[in-house]
């Protein structure tokens, strides 16, 4: 015994020796993500570990689980499913819908949860309904151990507990499918898009398999242990094996878990019950344990053979449909958990300031192995490949190999000291000086196991896109005084990454150099495709009509108008005009060759066919050209200042910066007394000359002047400058250059929707009584949404409800905060104010994520209204817009009820 204890002691000194503990990264748990270097200077000290354990038994020196949200609850998403009894965290990404529950955390949430992973952000796979069981249930779930064994076995969670040893393993669980978006990019795949969160690290507590299998006996001959649960689904219920030596090695670990993080079973994690195996895919972890069947030939189970495969890659989704033996290959099975490994930090669309004296930058990720093997270094390029520096890496599992003889935790034996397998996930650093990030191109990195096996430069695509393991590029661009990382892709339907970008500039993502053209490689000049000209004329048409004949259509009966010479009658058009009547009546009797040209898309131009009457005479052209010119000679001052059909100047008199890209332009009017004209919910035209070719550029805008407001016109103005091979905005980067003093062209009111108050609003000229508001926007898209909520506001008595969503990237782009919160002051019975942040800061306590289907559909739900007395006002950018519409639609919603500036 005493050269035993004297080995164990040598053991533990040396392994001490091997830890060391650099201050915390900011925003880091304290225990969690200490750091043993591969590159030398070993002798910090140790600090215990500051998480405090219920009822603690003495000082812990290894991570414990970070708290739990107590205030989650079941979420409106899941109440029309069968899993409308499972509490659940609103972070949660959702990469199939509302149902199934597949779920990873944002990555930057998962990272800074620290080494273990709490049950709020721990990723979900599920293949079906989460089978209910009451706690009054749990003590007596049943689970059987047949087949080939000479003892067949019967026993409950009770017997489990009483009969059996405990003990307490932290254990990372990783979904083979992780990083799967990044292939979906590439060429589609039958799986859905992972990200990089597919993995979590939790305290397993429950009897070792090998355990209850040497207590049930198997016989000769066998080679499998199968584990089937008590999820049915459409093929049967979900099964699984692994090969019997595993289950029996202690060194594997497996075992029938019934705690996590020393709580019992979640719901999404297997409650009451579920097998655990380490260093193997996730999918060999069955939950909610009915079965375990000894046999000598793998699971015949479906979900075993038609699922958790790498199949070759030639092999097509088209293909795998017609290859019922190539599917049931064993060879082709996945069990041990490749070489892997992500950067989180910098996140994906991190700003880093230039200015700020900022020499060094830490990149942060993680890595794993599998198979219970150590992730042995961890190698980080700027330059492609060429050359490699070697992060710090930080194993906080090793701090559990340290705890004392007999220690236990959350019942059961912490006894890793004599195990060399690693089943955890570890983490890795490396300082790299901000004067190399600027002259480089991206950061990438891999990772190499104890077995020399190190991650490959490039994919491996195959047909259900699993056990993806390239090495993680991460993007920098270089943007004024900054540098922005981007990532390979966002999960789910979430859009942005490099790999997106490039896909979708034609470039291959496959050719071997991540689709982007090789360093010094000379940029052929692209040739621009031929514009093709587009049709807009009704060729048979062969009418003459004079500007007399015109004229007489110049109001809002059979209003006609004319572009390119060619007279158009919109009378047909008034209603399902997106932006109302009054834009055709605006332009009725006149040429409106400018302004349709210069906004109208290439799809409207050719609808003009249908609406084409004739050819206005070449005299009238000449006449109504000079009219023009006339008409924009200054005549008696006037009350309002928009005019329907003519433009008016404003002079610019300041710019007030709101944020980096966003601006107020103040104009005034032509006099101290003049109002706008707009009426609420409207918008006018705003016109300026491109400075170069002096062609007309014109774009529409609400204003935030109240239409009350005297001699002065307030424009909100997002600027979208020009970005290296991308052009910006014409209008926007027009006018932020344009200097004060200097005038804009106004026109208008034009759009189909007008506040009348008090819940009563005008469609497309006609009346509506409305009770609700629901009010979805985005950007610079809260301007006539800001409009409308005021006028509700504003006014005591006006009755109508509202609901307002808007949603941004980060907080700073959030634009008339200040105002906006400021109104809700006082009215909270009356609106409800919610900001959604698709990339927010730590510090964010709104909501998190796009508007996508989950956020919809718990704020709103479906249209319950009778006689249209809900009204849903959207504004956006355009893919937010149809991205809503669809979502909406399919909720129940009809066009007749949803609204768009």
């Amino acid at each position: 015994m005493d050269v035993l204890s004297a080995t164990i002691d040598l053991q533990q000194q040396v392994t001490a020796q091997l830890v060391r503990y650099p201050p915390t990264p900011p925003a880091t748990e304290s225990s969690s993500r200490r750091e043993s270097s591969t590159s030398g200077g070993f002798n910090i000290p140790r600090q215990p570990c500051n998480i405090d354990e219920p009822n603690p038994e003495g000082s812990r020196m290894y991570p414990l689980p970070p708290k739990s949200k107590p205030d989650n609850k079941v979420l409106t998403e899941d109440f029309k499913t069968p899993d409308n009894h499972v509490v659940r965290d609103p972070r949660l990404i959702r990469l199939t819908g509302v149902h199934p529950f597949n779920v990873e955390a944002p990555l930057s949430d998962l990272f800074n949860e620290g080494f273990l992973t709490t049950r709020d952000l721990h990723y979900v796979r599920n293949h079906g309904a989460v089978p209910r069981v009451e706690d009054s249930e749990v003590m007596e779930w049943e689970f059987t151990i047949e087949g080939m064994v000479e003892n067949p076995i019967k026993m409950n969670l009770t017997r489990l507990l009483e009969d059996y040893e405990q003990v307490t393993y932290p254990i990372t669980l990783v979904c083979a499918g992780n990083r799967r978006k990044e292939q979906n990019i590439a060429r589609k795949t039958k799986g859905f898009s992972w990200g990089a969160a597919g993995l979590s690290t939790a305290l397993w507590t429950g009897v070792v398999i090998g355990d209850l299998l040497r207590t049930a006996k198997p016989k000769r001959g066998a080679k499998y242990v199968c584990f089937e649960g008590a999820d049915k689904l459409p093929n049967g219920y979900y099964g699984t094996s692994v090969k019997l030596n595993w289950a029996m090695d202690p060194n594997r670990g497996i075992m029938v878990a019934h705690k996590m993080n020393g709580e019992t079973l979640p719901p999404d994690h297997g409650k009451p019950l579920r097998v655990v195996v380490p260093g193997q895919i996730g999918g060999r972890s069955v939950k909610w344990l009915k079965r375990i069947i000894v046999t000598a030939a793998p699971s015949d189970n479906w979900y075993h053979v038609y699922d958790n495969r790498v199949l070759p890659t030639m092999v097509t989704p088209e293909m795998s449909a017609d290859l019922p033996d190539t599917w049931k290959d064993e060879r082709y099975a996945i069990y041990d958990l490749n070489t892997n490994s992500a950067t989180c930090y910098p996140a994906h669309n991190e700003m880093l300031s230039l200015t700020r004296g900022v020499e060094n930058y830490r990149v942060r990720g993680y890595a794993y192995a599998g198979g219970g093997k150590r992730v042995t270094r961890v190698e980080l390029t700027l330059d492609k490949g060429k050359s490699w520096m070697l992060a710090n890496i930080s194993y906080p599992e090793d701090e559990y190999r340290l705890a004392p003889e007999g220690e236990e935790l959350y019942g059961g034996r912490l006894d890793m000291s004599w195990r060399e397998s690693c089943f955890c996930w570890c983490f890795w650093n490396l300082d790299i000086a901000v004067s190399q990030l600027q002259t480089a191109d991206d950061i990438m990195v891999r990772a190499m196991d104890e077995a020399m096996m190190v991650q490959p430069r490039d994919m491996y695509w195959s047909v259900l896109g699993m056990m993806n393991n390239p090495w993680f590029r991460v993007v920098i661009h270089k943007e004024g005084h900054a540098l922005r990382f981007e990532h390979p892709t966002q999960p789910a339907l979430i859009p942005g990454g490099w790999m997106e970008r490039v896909k979708k500039a034609g470039r291959n993502i496959s050719n071997g150099y991540w689709g982007e053209k090789l360093s010094g490689e000379q940029e052929g000049a692209v040739e621009e495709e031929p514009t093709e000209e587009v049709c807009m004329i009704n060729k048979d048409i062969k009418r003459t009509i004079t500007l007399n004949e015109l004229k007489k259509h110049n109001g809002e009966i059979e209003p006609w108008f004319v572009v390119s010479g060619q007279v158009y009658d919109g009378t047909r058009f008034l209603e399902g005009h997106p932006g109302g009547a009054a834009s055709i009546f605006g332009a009725a009797g006149q040429d409106a060759s400018e302004e349709f040209l210069a906004i109208h898309s290439e799809n409207a131009k050719t609808m003009l066919v249908d609406y084409h009457i004739g050819s206005l005479d070449k005299t009238s052209r000449i006449s109504l050209a000079d009219a023009e010119a006339e008409s924009t000679k200054t005549s008696a001052p006037r009350a309002t200042f928009l005019q329907s059909k003519v433009w008016t100047k404003a002079n610019l008199s300041a710019k007030k910066k709101i944020s980096d890209d966003t601006k107020i332009f103040t104009f005034d009017l032509e006099h101290l007394e003049q109002t706008s004209g707009l009426p609420i919910g409207q918008h006018l035209m705003m016109r300026l000359r491109d400075p170069a070719t002096r062609e007309a550029i014109i774009r529409s805008y609400t204003p935030l002047s109240e239409a009350t407001e005297k001699g002065k016109l307030d424009v909100l103005v997002k600027i979208y400058y020009d970005k290296p091979g991308k052009k910006g905005g014409k209008m926007t980067q027009a006018l932020d250059a344009l200097p004060v003093g200097h005038s804009v062209d106004f026109k208008g009111p034009v759009g189909k929707f007008e506040y009348l108050g008090r819940g009563l609003c005008a469609v497309s000229g006609r009346q509506r009584k409305v009770k609700r508001f629901i009010m979805i926007c985005g950007g610079s898209g809260i301007t006539p949404i800001f409009q409308v909520l005021r006028a509700v506001l504003t006014d005591r008595e006006d009755p109508t409800s509202c609901l307002v969503i808007d949603g941004n990237r980060v907080e700073q782009d959030i634009l008339c905060k200040e105002e906006l919160d400021k109104m809700i002051t006082g009215n909270a019975h009356k609106c409800r104010l919610l900001y959604t942040l698709s990339q927010p800061e730590p510090s964010w306590t709104g909501f998190r994520g796009r508007m996508n289907k989950e956020l919809l559909e718990k704020e709103i739900g479906p249209c319950r209204s009778i006689n249209g007395e809900d009204l849903v006002l959207i504004c956006g950018p355009e893919p937010m817009e149809k991205s809503v519409h669809s979502i909406l639609k399919n909720m129940g919603w009809k066009d007749d009820d949803l609204m768009f500036f």
